[in-house]
Order: structure tokens, then C-alpha cells, then sequence
């Protein structure tokens, strides 16, 4: 079964490819995908990664969580699902 990754305070230089190759060593990634600014195309700090079992994610959380990356320490924690946004016409 898959588990999702957040991944926090990424190096702004950090690419899809960079991400999955960095979780690749502890197993195999479905995906991997760091957010990026709408406007700018910047990268705003965070990705997700998905991988293709629980104990892989769990091995990737455990190695990686706090690991510098670009003199960044890395924040990984199992994503939670997102919650569903309100409109603008229903906050008001």
C-alpha cells in the first residue's frame, strides 16, 4: 500500500527529479513532486513523495527526517489528507 510523504523546509533549488532521487535510496518512489508557486514558479519550501509501501516510507521518514540537505534540515511526516477549502461565498 502507498504512503504519503510531506516533506518541509526543502532547498529552494530542489526539483522533482532531486526529490524522488533522495527518497529513491530507501526504496521505490511513485511519485514525487515539490510546490511550487503559481505565480512565480518558485518553489515554496515543500513536496510530497509517494512510496510504494509503508515500511519504505517509514525507513525514508526515519533516515531523512532532520538529515541537512543544502544546509537545510529536512521536516518528514506522513501527509495528511486534505481538507476540503471552503468558498469565498460560503466563509461569508
Amino acid at each position: 500500500m502507498e504512503k504519503k510523504l510531506f516533506v518541509g523546509n526543502l532547498p529552494y533549488s530542489m526539483t522533482d527529479a532531486d526529490l524522488e532521487q533522495t527518497f529513491g535510496a530507501y526504496g521505490s518512489v511513485e511519485s514525487a513532486v515539490v510546490i511550487r508557486d503559481r505565480e512565480t514558479g518558485r518553489s515554496r519550501g515543500f513536496g510530497f513523495v509517494e512510496m510504494a509501501s509503508g515500511e519504505e516510507a517509514e525507513a525514508a521518514q526515519k533516515a531523512l527526517d532532520g538529515s541537512p540537505v543544502d544546509g537545510r534540515p529536512l521536516r518528514v511526516n506522513e501527509a495528511h489528507p486534505r481538507e476540503p477549502r471552503q468558498r469565498r461565498s460560503e466563509r461569508w
